[in-house]
């Protein structure tokens, strides 16, 4: 098979891994210094798939023959669709080739399980250990852990790959036993765990070699299983917690040709993706825990953001004095980030906070304006039902297109 066939196939079949940014990764750079290829913190070159979606890797499986019969997966063993594999030294070549055409500054390279996990890891691993020693490529490397490879082939694999990632695909393990009988949650979570051991060690010694300094990622599937949202925020923050991982990357279920009838014959809606990355965002970044933003069940609504929704649940906590409130509680404002929380305090020391400074930092006033007290404000909102409030700022069906 040619190569231009074998990276067709496999192109497309690495397209609905989500967990593939690219930040994190240290600078480097071959300015100055043998070897090719470099990583900086803005970002790097893109290309274009044929769909039209916009990466900035290499992004590509090694192959998509795989031993597991995952039933939600395009290239299970029982799926009928075209096959390829690439050999160590033609990602290699795809890789420089397509870097020194200014189309890619990395490479992210996961694999269906061909022989065996540890076959598997040790192929993945070539590629990256020729990159970085024969070849002297600087540039973004992410390869996809293989949760039941040895833990001392993840370890090498730190060493040359800027992020490692381990996909956990479900949030339930129930599910992961009906859906996908070969994967075990303990692997997983045991190949995360030798990833964050291995990366503490690494820190905690400045002589170690750096190990996968852009930390670790993760992906769970929206809509293969009945995992509510509730249930997918829970475990993301007991990743974030027990692993310390940079990333949960969710991907909407896409109904694939010939699909089993173990899984959804529709896919769910892509505002639901939306929202889950924005409550993630408030779980990383706002201090925001999963109780708070969604109850012991059910999914996130879909016409508000998370943050609304939250505020419009604790009414009580509002309107909040923008001269008195903490940083933390003046973020949690909806229409109001983290940088503008900052923005505020430090304007505050200089001046009391009025409603126009709001309109020049651009906060986005229709959602702020009922959660607010200024030096010249209160709002009249304070007393509507959230009911009737939620009604005047649910998304507007153009906006709610444009976010799918």
């Amino acid at each position: 098979m040619e190569l231009i066939e074998k990276l067709t196939i496999l192109a497309d079949a690495a397209k609905y891994d989500a967990s593939c940014a690219s930040s994190g990764a240290p600078k480097r750079s071959s300015k100055g210094k043998d070897g090719i290829g470099a990583t900086n913190g803005m970002g790097i070159c893109h290309s274009y798939t044929p769909d039209g979606r916009c990466v900035s890797l290499l992004k590509i499986l090694l192959t998509n023959f795989c031993l597991y019969d995952c039933q939600y997966c395009v290239n299970r063993r029982s799926s009928d669709v075209p096959r390829a594999r690439f050999m160590p030294e033609e990602v290699v070549k795809l890789t420089l080739d397509f870097y020194q055409r200014n189309y890619v500054s990395g490479l992210f390279l996961s694999s269906g399980i061909i022989q065996s996990p540890d076959y598997t890891m040790e192929q993945l691993i070539r590629v990256a250990r020729l990159l970085r020693k024969e070849h002297q490529f600087r540039g973004y490397i992410h390869l996809k852990t293989i949760p039941e490879a040895d833990p001392a082939l993840i370890e090498e694999a730190g060493r040359y790959a800027d992020r490692l990632s381990v996909n956990i695909e479900l949030p339930s393990p129930d599910s992961l036993i009906r859906l996908a009988p070969e994967k075990q949650i303990g692997s997983i979570t045991g190949a995360m765990g030798t990833i964050d051991s291995a990366s503490n060690e690494s820190r905690a010694d400045k002589r170690a070699p750096k190990f996968a300094p852009g930390g670790q990622s993760t992906q769970m599937i929206v809509g293969a299983d009945a995992s509510d949202d509730s249930r997918i925020l829970h475990t993301a923050e007991s990743l974030y917690g027990d692993y310390r991982l940079r990333r949960v990357y969710y991907s909407a279920f896409s109904p694939i040709p010939n699909s089993p009838a173990s899984v959804p014959f529709q896919a769910p809606p892509l505002l639901r993706e939306h929202r889950l990355y924005q409550a993630d965002f408030l779980l990383r970044s706002y201090g925001f825990k999963a109780g708070e933003l969604i109850g012991a069940q059910g999914n996130l609504p879909l016409d508000i953001d998370p943050k609304l929704a939250w505020a419009l649940v604790n009414r009580a906590q509002f309107p909040v004095d923008l001269n008195l409130a903490e940083p933390a509680m003046i973020a949690r404002i909806p229409g109001i980030g983290i940088r503008t929380a900052q923005r505020i305090v430090s304007l505050r020391r200089l001046k009391r906070i009025r409603f126009e400074d709001l309109v020049r930092m651009r906060c986005v006033i229709d959602k702020a304006r009922p959660f607010i007290i200024t030096s010249d404000y209160r709002p009249r909102q304070d007393t509507v039902e959230s009911s009737q409030l939620r009604r005047q700022l649910s998304d507007q069906p153009a906006q709610m297109a444009l976010w799918a």
